[in-house]
């Protein structure tokens, strides 16, 4: 594919360049933007300090949900669009967004009646568990406010049965059953925005490692973080999506007051086989005995636990390690006929929610409803400012729709279309029906000449654009990774040059799903490492830098077991750089 077919580039291309809108910040806000914005034929630039998706985005719970817990603090709106977004989802990336079967313990019939309704008036209460009649409303209200483009069965309440006994703890005498949504691999869906986006304005363009570092008349300055190099380009407005960074994007940009507070999410995924099976493809939905929501359920073939709600300051240092005896002490608590140590996790991520600023006592109180704000132009910023505040994963659509309509105005052009059904990247054309799914892959079989399992595999992870990239990786061998079986050099290659990669741990950790189901290795990272080397120029002193710091990225930030320094040329009794090794031979 040409260059100039793909939306990725680096800043010093972009230098004296006119864009219609800038976008700071490559979430997923950030990156709604650019999609409906380039729907609409906007020329956009949209620009991230760090990797897509690397923040928050990148780090969330992989629940697309409608806030069951929001219901008792009233938020009403909030559920209820939420719950419709969520259904939209369901439609418009069912190849990375599916059902999921969620259930509630309950152990008594009144228990946190009171507390409930007092929270749901607006009074401060102490949290309380919550009984049978207290979730019964609540899942009446969910179903009720959620019908809108519904796509999954209402819940229900039955006595636990006999297999899960086992499972939870002997007081537990009902389950509440509903539904709700996760998606499979959040960053890829925002790569697949960015793509769309592109499709649909050419002229649309996408930089990572790039931070914005001033603002003055209609010229905004921006850094590689790369080479240091600093451009210019213009922009008629410019949009802060930087999230939890807002304050210090808005500060850049010559914007005044702070608007966003942190909270962290710490998750683990744990290899427990036992767990998995007990949970039989539902997610338990758990309270701590703090109050604190705790959510468990089966992602791939670990087990997702998440999440922790703690104030932070500085997101750029947030860590998981103080959690995660928190989180395995809620999963012995709720779940004590199980064992759970340190053993049986392979990853942990965290991510900092950036919510608007807000006088509540507790983090779990902080509405997450969100809101589009305009700073007009300054002495030293002649264009107006579009803020983007709070919001989730779940809503990104519709905050990005009402922050476009704001861009518009302030643009003068008309809207030209919706994302309301626009479905996104390999979602198109996607059947939903399990029979017509699996009649794709037999068709991505015989066109391409993949076995069975690659073209399960490969429609999994792309939707309806499995069948063109199968083809592309057969016509070059298609040749599975020594370490990484499920890979072959191919698709390696076509992630590294068409997907925005600047560094191994763009591949490793965002662009695959292999560090956070736990199968990175030192043999695999050596084996990555010398693949992405060789699709992007990198010499050997690069490609040893970048193995050190993703092996430090994974060992220090995501709880990885990896060797405590790489050897730059020798990973399993071998060498890596040799061009006589299979790795070499099973390049395309």
């Amino acid at each position: 594919m040409k260059h100039s077919d793909l939306p990725f580039e680096r800043p010093a291309s972009l230098s004296g360049r006119h864009f219609s809108t800038v976008i700071v910040g490559a979430g997923i806000n950030g990156v709604g933007v650019f999609r409906d914005l380039s729907l609409q034929g906007v020329t956009c630039l949209i620009v991230d300090k760090g990797d897509f998706g690397a923040g928050a985005s990148g780090a969330p719970s992989r629940m697309i949900h409608g806030g069951l817990r929001y219901l008792e603090s009233g938020d009403l709106a909030l559920v209820a669009e939420s719950t419709r977004e969520r259904n939209l989802l369901l439609r418009n990336a069912p190849h990375l967004v599916q059902p999921l079967k969620t259930v509630v313990p309950l152990a008594s019939r009144f228990g946190g009646l009171l507390s409930s309704a007092l929270r749901f008036a607006g009074m401060k209460q102490a949290p309380r568990t919550r009984g049978l009649f207290a979730v019964a409303f609540s899942l009446r209200l969910y179903d009720l406010l959620g019908r809108r483009q519904r796509v999954m069965p209402g819940h229900r309440i039955d006595h636990v049965q006999p297999q899960d006994r086992t499972l939870f703890r002997s007081t537990v005498r009902w389950l509440a059953t509903y539904f709700d949504a996760w998606i499979r691999h959040p960053e890829w869906l925002i790569l697949e925005l960015i793509a769309d986006s592109h499709r649909d304005q050419p002229q649309s363009r996408a930089t990572n490692y790039c931070r914005l570092v001033g603002c003055e008349g209609k010229s905004l300055t921006l850094c590689d973080e790369l080479t240091g190099e600093r451009v210019r380009v213009s922009a008629d407005t410019v949009v802060n999506a930087a999230g939890a960074w807002h304050d210090h994007s808005a500060a850049a940009l010559g914007g005044a007051g702070s608007r966003v507070t942190g909270t962290k999410g710490s998750h683990l995924v744990l290899k427990h086989p036992v767990l998995r099976d007990a949970l039989d493809g539902r997610m338990a939905y758990l309270e701590a005995a703090d109050g604190r929501v705790c959510i468990v359920y089966p992602f791939l073939d670990r087990v997702l636990v998440g999440s922790i709600d703690i104030p932070v300051d500085d997101p750029d240092q947030v860590v998981t390690e103080p959690d995660i005896d928190h989180l395995l002490g809620v999963l012995r608590e709720r779940f004590p006929r199980l064992s759970f140590d340190h053993d049986d996790v392979v990853y942990t991520f965290v991510g900092v929610r950036p919510l608007a600023r807000s006088g509540a006592d507790k983090p779990g109180q902080i509405s997450r409803e969100h809101s589009v704000l305009v700073d007009p132009s300054s002495a030293t910023r002649a264009i107006p400012m579009v803020r983007l505040v709070g919001g989730k994963w779940t809503t990104f659509r519709l905050l990005a729709q009402e922050a476009t309509d704001e861009l518009l105005r302030l643009l003068g052009r008309p809207r030209i279309g919706s994302t309301e059904e626009l479905p996104i990247g390999g979602g198109a054309e996607w059947p939903t029906d399990p029979l017509q799914a699996d009649r794709f892959v037999e068709w991505t079989m015989a066109v391409s000449g993949v076995s069975r399992r690659r073209a399960s595999e490969l429609t999994t992870r792309y939707g309806s654009k499995a069948l063109v990239l199968a083809e592309r990786f057969a016509a070059n061998g298609d040749l599975p990774l020594r370490h990484a079986p499920h890979y072959s050099a191919s698709e390696i290659r076509y992630l590294c040059l068409e997907t925005g990669v600047v560094h191994l741990s763009d591949l490793v950790i965002r662009r695959t799903l292999l560090a956070i189901r736990g199968e990175v290795t030192d043999g695999m990272l050596a084996e990555i490492a010398d693949l992405a080397a060789q699709a992007l120029d990198w010499d050997a002193i690069r490609r040893n830098e970048e193995l050190r710091t993703c092996g430090t990225t994974l060992r220090d930030r995501h709880g990885v077991r990896l060797a405590a320094e790489h050897s730059p040329s020798r990973i399993d009794g071998r060498s890596t750089l040799d061009p006589r090794t299979s790795i070499r031979r099973n390049l395309p």
